[in-house]
């Protein structure tokens, strides 16, 4: 178990879809499920925010995904099966953009297939917060950045602006909600 540090901007692994875990169970993956976990709580403990952590950020090219939204959950092999036909935008941040937020739109519910570490399938439906996080968290397995997803007039903002003109109305303080059809 380690904090491992996290990939940024510019890293090719960033930018690689990353490999199927074929072996569930193995020590391997343990491993990577591990430094997940303490380089996430290692990050909330020191800048007091995060909800969920994918693998290549920590330099593992695997398709594992850890989250703290209501309880820690690491998701193996997550696969979107199911979009909801209401977006809703939100201002989007990741640990390897550390500096600048993007308005990006987000499906407002998913239903996601994934595996639990204990090789067993499970299910998920998520909503608000949770389905932007698990989109979020999604795409980087695919290779795909926030930063690949801008929507709307001026949709990148720094940190510091942000927090001194968006914060009091919460990450998910774009009214823009709408519905649309999805193919």
């Amino acid at each position: 178990m380690a904090v491992r540090p996290i990939r940024q901007l510019g890293d090719p692994i960033l930018r690689a879809r990353c490999e199927s875990v074929k072996r569930v169970r193995s020590p391997a993956v343990r491993v990577v499920a591990d430094d997940l976990q303490d380089t996430l709580r290692s990050l909330k403990a020191r800048l007091g925010r995060g909800r969920g952590l994918a693998a290549p950020q920590i330099g593992a090219p695997l398709r594992i995904v850890y989250l703290e939204a209501d309880k820690p959950c690491f998701l193996v092999n997550p696969e979107i099966t199911d979009i909801g036909t209401e977006d809703f935008t939100v201002w989007d941040d990741c640990f390897s953009i550390p500096d600048l937020l993007v308005r990006v739109e987000r499906a407002h519910s998913v239903k996601v297939t994934y595996l639990d570490l204990a090789g067993r399938q499970q299910d998920l439906e998520a909503e608000g917060p949770l389905a932007e996080l698990l989109q979020h968290e999604i795409d980087h397995l695919d290779g795909v950045l926030m930063v690949d997803r801008p929507t709307g007039l001026d949709p990148f903002c720094l940190r510091s602006e942000w927090d001194k003109h968006y914060a009091n109305e919460g990450r998910h303080g774009v009214p823009s909600t709408r519905e649309t059809e999805r193919p």
